[in-house]
């Protein structure tokens, strides 16, 4: 499997993990370094607001909690407002806090996602717009060492290098499929070995597409 050139790393969230389970991260790489970097000076954002989006499952409330711990005012579900008490928010939120406005973080499910009202189209279409890409290679090796982890599910050596060429490129995906392998290896009561993730995928995609790869 080939190196991608913007190597990976994991944030520690100030969260509280479930019974059993270690506090969740969000594993960083290509698909959402550069929001990362944005939210750590929120001082350049225009009207001191950021707009995220991205596929379901890739971290965006995550990303939204972690930066709220850094100062940031955070609306998660902004796209399932009512848009005129958004626009108050946003109104508030450009008068408080010091003279530069205090800055907004408005996390939205939507893609694209449809404003009605004109003023709050206008005020966000002028935001920083940030949205989460889909995971490369290297980025989905380590989201499946995550979603492992946060299951206290132990993988086999060579789990990553088997399942990231034969999964589909999504955040959603690969969070499936490692939760169907922690299920298939507790239902066999064995170790999640090859044959676990060759049951996983079959369980996903269906025999015959694995006799293709």
């Amino acid at each position: 499997m080939a190196k991608a050139a913007t190597s990976t790393a994991q944030i520690a969230l100030p969260l509280v993990p479930r019974e059993g389970m270690e506090a969740q991260r969000v594993v960083v790489g290509r698909a959402n370094a550069h929001i990362i970097e944005a939210l750590r000076d929120p001082a350049r954002w225009p009207f001191h607001t950021a707009v995220l989006t991205g596929p379901p499952r890739s971290g965006k409330s995550l990303i939204g909690r972690w930066a709220g711990g850094q100062g940031i005012k955070v609306i998660d579900g902004a796209d399932t407002m009512d848009e005129t008490e958004l626009f108050h928010r946003w109104n508030a939120s450009q008068e408080g806090g010091s003279k530069a406005g205090e800055p907004l973080l408005l996390i939205a499910d939507a893609q694209p996602w449809e404003i009605v009202l004109p003023d709050l189209k206008s005020r966000l279409g002028g935001s920083l717009q940030l949205e989460v890409g889909e995971p490369d290679d290297e980025m989905a090796a380590e989201l499946i060492h995550a979603h492992a982890e946060a299951r206290s599910l132990t993988m086999a050596d060579g789990a990553a290098e088997y399942l990231v060429p034969r999964t589909e490129r999504s955040f959603a995906a690969i969070e499936k499929l490692v939760a169907t392998i922690d299920r298939i290896s507790l239902e066999r009561q064995v170790p999640a070995t090859m044959s676990v993730w060759r049951a996983a995928l079959e369980a996903l995609q269906g025999p015959e597409q694995q006799k293709l790869l």
